[in-house]
């Protein structure tokens, strides 16, 4: 397996994890009973919980591109260099991302972000470039 595929895996492991500690903070803060319940009575999350919550939706806005372009290199193949470097900038600026705003770390979050998205952006170049 391409390290890109391992990474896209990965991607989708720290998914789950950030689903989980959501699902997890969101429980903390409403209880268990509201948890498990029918949540016909809409609690919008506070705090870490909330953050959390966007920190997951801002993943699942860009996984779907980070995705195709990774299974586009594969499949077309035109994985080298530029889709390991952008793999791997995609990733791990993932991985710093969701602490940063779990934290409430203004400023360096969004330049993360920048950052992750400039590795979605090689992937891309590498499939779209001659």
């Amino acid at each position: 397996m391409t390290l890109e595929l391992r990474l896209l895996a990965w991607t989708v492991v720290l998914g789950i994890v950030q689903l989980l500690l959501t699902a997890m903070a969101t429980t903390a803060q409403n209880g268990l009973a509201w948890s498990a319940g029918a949540r016909d009575e809409e609690r919008p999350p506070q705090g870490i919980a909330a953050r959390l919550r966007r920190a997951q939706s801002n993943l699942m806005e860009t996984f779907p591109f980070f995705a195709a372009a990774i299974l586009a290199a594969h499949i077309a193949g035109r994985e080298g260099a530029m889709t390991a470097w952008g793999a791997q900038i995609y990733f791990w600026g993932r991985m710093v991302y969701l602490p940063l705003y779990a934290a409430g770390v203004p400023w360096l979050r969004s330049i993360v972000w920048a950052v992750s998205m400039l590795g979605l952006v090689l992937v891309l170049l590498a499939v779209l470039l001659p």
